[in-house]
C-alpha cells in the first residue's frame, strides 16, 4: 500500500510539472496593445479601455485553435503572472474571455497601471508573455 500511494504521490508531481512545462507557444510576432486611454490621461471613475492585436487571433477562452487568446488587464500589478499557470481572476487581474476587444471598468480615484495580458484557451499567459507597454492614467 504505501509503495502504491508512493507512486501515487509521484504521478501527481510528474503530471503537475508537465503541465507547468506545457505554456502555449506565442505566435511569432504576436502583439497586444491598449489604444485607449492613452499613457498619462486624466480618466473619470468608470472608463472603456480599448485593445488591439498583432499577428495572433482573438478567441473566447476555452477555445483550442491554433494562434488565438483572449485579454486580461492588469491592474496595478507590478509582477507578471508565472509562466505555466492561470492567470489570477481577482481585482487586479481583469479577465475577458469572451475574446472582447473592448472593456468598461471601474477604477478609484489616483493614479494606476493598466496593462494587457494574452492568455490562451486556459488562461495561462503564452511562452514567452505577450503584454502591452503598461501605462499609467489619472483617476479623477
Amino acid at each position: 500500500m504505501k509503495t502504491f500511494m508512493s507512486r501515487a504521490a509521484l504521478a501527481g508531481l510528474l503530471m503537475g510539472v508537465s503541465v507547468l512545462a506545457s505554456a502555449t507557444p506565442a505566435p511569432k510576432g504576436a502583439e497586444v496593445s491598449i489604444v485607449s486611454p492613452e499613457d498619462g490621461a486624466t480618466i473619470p471613475q468608470t472608463v472603456v479601455v480599448k485593445f488591439a492585436v498583432e499577428n495572433i487571433a482573438l478567441a473566447p477562452a476555452g477555445d483550442t485553435t491554433k494562434n488565438t487568446g483572449h485579454h486580461h488587464v492588469l491592474i496595478d500589478v507590478d509582477q507578471l503572472p508565472a509562466a505555466g499557470t492561470p492567470i489570477p481572476k481577482d481585482a487586479n487581474h481583469l479577465h475577458f474571455g469572451g475574446a472582447q476587444t473592448q472593456a468598461e471598468i471601474t477604477l478609484t480615484p489616483g493614479k494606476h497601471t493598466l496593462q494587457l495580458e494574452l492568455g490562451d484557451s486556459n488562461h495561462i499567459p503564452f511562452e514567452p508573455p505577450i503584454v502591452s507597454e503598461k501605462i499609467t492614467v489619472n483617476v479623477k
